[in-house]
């Protein structure tokens, strides 16, 4: 035991569990736990709103698939952090968030910067802690971490009010936890993988759909071996994308709202869907009535209460992806299966499938501009490292990028899929950036979003974490408008930008390189220019406002009703 102040436990106690560097911002209610912050090896990097400490702890934590920290005070600098922690919540991304509280004697008393941040987070955190005496701290920590970590991750919060910030106790550091009521489920039931491995090599039509949990577990490599091994067909959902190569033979790319037409073509004439760690949202699969309504599905999932909720499965796995599909694979290789190249010529649903996907290729027609959304996605991949980290903004820069852009080298590309956060990616990627600074980070961005959270240049500037901004700028709340003009008459409202700000001088202003690139030379060039720049470079790029996104199923639809074109 070691008497010190909670302040001082809970710095040391980060330490322990590997923390290198925290984002957020000081205010009066954790000035203790900055004091201490100090004198520790920590990195902290200042951020201009809390709402961005979130999102770059996020962007971290998907990168790293460990938990990124942030710090707020009370009040305002707590509730500030909220959308950052919703998104992660629906993203199931592993955040620690540590908020300092008015003194326990004022709790309740309405103090000065004090709300009920334990209250408001109770729905979008696995957990929250708020420990009353400063002995609790070191455990408070650990429980943390393990519960956001483990199993299904998300955000836990950890409130402290500052006299138990400042009171001393003696400390013990535990090196495991055990909490009553939690354990996650790792091991899958080896009978279940057996009826799953059954039903897909008896299906004649199988698509395998991968979902964020891919990216989670970090399975990249079995579900290849999975799709390679057994010839299937992989669509992912949004939140999965990059999950599988996108260059590969047997991708067919994300299905959904702004999926591949080919993708939503061929998941519904699947007749066995193995579904791993997706949990069949709304915009992945449309109207829950019609979907799977004729095939049988396979749900792979750490989390049991995803088996089902959505869409019944007729047979349910709950294990950890990697460790399900380790054994899926090891129990196909004791049948001695494994199907050959020769399946593209011989298998009647392959050749359906690769006839189906160059139709669709075939019907893609881009708007008659010099510089088009898609053809600035598609030069983007050309002259990107294959390795290099992407994210976006929400809107029509996030579905572009769905369809356009090529994730090659899984576990490379995130985005707010979920929440559906605008401001979201060029924070995130700051975060990403500080967990990979040996690879390129590019935001792509719509002018709508960027503008959200654009004041976290100066962290980027000065912090020296140099990220791409790859700004579409189409000068309108671009989603919006798509929607007024197709399904409101044009009765446009509430979505004209009227061209502000001039981003190019915006990053000039914040010490950043800001390009305007207006035909595709030189995107070429500015593409070229910001992957050898050592500051962050937001490339503005114009695009006509009615550039629509095609493929596109309409809200409230099924996958059947996607709209090619206008």
């Amino acid at each position: 035991m070691v008497e010190m102040s909670g302040a001082k436990a809970l710095i040391q106690a980060l330490e322990r569990e590997g923390v290198d560097v925290v984002f957020g911002m000081p205010g009066g209610a954790n000035l203790p736990i900055y004091d201490e912050l100090y004198s520790s090896s920590i990195r902290h990097i200042l951020v201009r709103h809390e709402q961005s400490a979130a999102h770059m702890a996020d962007g971290y934590a998907r990168i790293k698939r460990k938990a990124g920290v942030c710090f707020a005070t009370s009040g305002p600098g707590a509730t500030n952090l909220v959308t950052g922690i919703a998104t992660a919540y629906m993203d199931s991304s592993p955040i620690v968030a540590v908020t300092g509280q008015v003194p326990k004697a004022m709790i309740g008393k309405d103090a000065f910067q004090e709300c009920d941040i334990v209250g408001i987070c109770a729905s979008i955190t696995k957990y929250c802690f708020q420990p009353m005496n400063a002995g609790e701290v070191p455990e408070v920590v650990k429980k943390a971490f393990y519960i956001a970590e483990s199993g299904r991750p998300g955000p836990v919060l950890i409130d402290v009010p500052k006299d138990v910030q400042q009171e001393s106790a003696d400390m013990v550091f535990p090196e495991i936890v055990k909490i009553r009521g939690y354990s996650p489920h790792i091991e899958p039931d080896v009978a279940q993988v057996a009826s799953a491995i059954d039903l897909l090599l008896k299906a004649e039509r199988p698509i395998i759909m991968a979902g964020g949990g891919v990216h989670i577990s970090g399975a990249f490599a079995e579900l290849q071996a999975l799709a390679e091994m057994l010839m299937i067909p992989v669509v992912t959902t949004f939140k999965g994308k990059g999950a599988f190569p996108e260059n590969h033979p047997l991708s067919l790319g994300p299905i959904g709202m702004h999926g591949h037409a080919e993708a939503n073509k061929l998941v519904t004439e699947a007749d066995v869907l193995l579904a791993v760690g997706s949990r069949f949202s709304d915009r992945s699969v449309g109207r829950f009535d019609e979907f799977g309504r004729d095939m049988k599905i396979i749900h792979i999932d750490i989390d049991p209460a995803e088996i089902g909720k959505n869409k019944q499965a007729d047979i349910g796995i709950v294990g950890d992806v990697k460790v399900s599909l380790k054994i899926m694979l090891k129990m196909l290789t004791n049948k001695i299966i494994r199907k050959g190249e020769g399946e593209w010529e011989n298998n009647q649903w392959l050749k359906h499938v690769r006839e189906v996907k160059e139709y669709y290729r075939s019907m893609i027609k881009d708007h008659p501009r010099e510089v088009t959304a898609m053809k600035a996605i598609k030069k983007l991949r050309e002259l990107l490292p294959a390795d290099t980290i992407v994210t976006t903004e929400v809107g029509q820069c996030q579905m572009w990028t769905s369809l356009h852009f090529d994730v090659i080298t899984p576990g490379t590309f995130f985005s707010s899929t979920g929440l559906g956060t605008m401001g979201f990616g060029f924070p995130a990627s700051i975060g990403a950036k500080v967990a990979r600074p040996d690879v390129p980070v590019v935001d792509i961005a719509g002018d709508g979003s960027f503008n959200m959270t654009e004041n976290s240049l100066a962290v980027s500037v000065l912090e020296n974490i140099p990220v791409i901004v790859f700004l579409l700028n189409n000068y309108s709340l671009g989603m919006v408008a798509q929607w007024q003009r197709l399904f409101y008459n044009r009765r446009m409202i509430g979505v004209d930008l009227k061209g502000m700000p001039d981003f190019v001088k915006v990053a000039e202003a914040y010490g950043a390189q800001g390009i305007r690139a207006e035909s595709m030379d030189e995107l070429d060039k500015a593409i070229r220019v910001a992957l050898r720049s050592d500051v962050t470079t937001v490339i503005d790029i114009p695009i006509d406002p009615e550039e629509n996104v095609f493929p596109f199923m309409p809200p409230g639809k099924g996958l059947k009703d996607t709209i090619i074109a206008a």
